[in-house]
């Protein structure tokens, strides 16, 4: 359930962030969305007056702040701007892939060679769904939407890593902490000009992907599997698009045509036969 939880918010983001960039600049978005999720875990952190990880942690701290904090919002956000949510959700449908194949580089994992064929497959039929929707031709936005995936597969991975010394919310709390010093300033500089032009929603819609999506949806996920299981609760991974499909639907007004129903399936199915086709993760010595 609390893998589900998490799915939900999860599923919400691109819905959420397509209506954020029609009156907000992705760059101010980037910045204001990290800079709240980062106040919003500083003041947590300090109430429950948790120790600064340890040194040796830094560096994977500051990857994963780099890819899941700054590049993977910022992506997509400029992506949304000129493709649907429900095309982003196809897209981003292959990230648990992507995310397996870093972990499987960073933790030496030794997978079935059905693993990589189901990879390739599922390469092979987002790069399809993006070429159909394009006219025979990747659009910027799709080019933007699998550099996204690329940042936060490689941020996964090394959160992922991190939850062996810590809790899975202070990993992204101390992520989105370590990225205040780049996002408030940044913020400052990028605050819309007139924020009285700007309607009520684009500001709910920031609130959402700044507090849930990238702070809280990290609680129930983490929380999820740690009592079920990465590999059990990782499975309620592959109702997401489905999830931002409904919500496209309901808040951006989308029309979710078949095709994309029937790619966005088609993706599901490879991931499934990818996750159950892993090995155990080999130990991975202490660093």
């Amino acid at each position: 359930m609390l893998g589900f939880v998490g799915v939900v918010i999860f599923g919400g983001t691109l819905p959420a962030t397509r209506i954020a960039v029609a009156a907000i600049d992705p760059f101010a978005l980037t910045a204001l969305r990290t800079a709240i999720a980062g106040l919003c875990a500083l003041t947590l952190l300090l109430i429950l007056r948790r120790p600064l990880p340890a040194r040796r942690l830094w560096p994977q701290l500051a990857i994963a702040m780099l890819c899941i904090a700054v590049a993977f919002p910022f992506l997509m956000a400029v992506a949304l701007q000129s493709v649907d949510a429900s095309h982003g959700s196809v897209v981003l449908g292959i990230l648990p892939l992507a995310t397996a194949c870093v972990a499987v580089a960073i933790t030496h994992e030794r997978p079935k060679p059905l693993f990589w064929i189901a990879s390739l497959i599922g390469a092979a039929i987002v790069v399809a769904f993006a070429l159909r929707q394009g006219g025979g031709a990747l659009s910027a936005g799709d080019l933007l939407l699998f550099a996204a995936v690329a940042a936060s597969a490689v941020g996964y991975g090394f959160s992922g890593r991190l939850t062996a010394q810590m809790p899975g919310w202070e990993v992204i709390s101390w992520v989105l902490v370590m990225a205040l010093p780049i996002s408030l300033p940044a913020a400052a500089f990028t605050w819309p000009a007139d924020v009285a032009a700007i309607p009520l929603k684009p500001w709910l819609a920031l609130l959402y992907v700044a507090v849930f999506s990238q702070w809280i949806g990290f609680f129930a996920w983490n929380a999820g599997m740690a009592l079920g299981g990465i590999a059990r609760v990782s499975q309620v991974q592959l109702l997401q698009p489905f999830v931002t499909f409904a919500f496209a639907a309901a808040f951006n007004d989308e029309a979710i045509t078949l095709q994309v129903v029937l790619f966005a399936a088609a993706v599901i199915c490879v991931v499934a036969i990818s996750a159950r086709s892993r090995t155990l993760p080999a130990p991975v010595a202490p660093v």
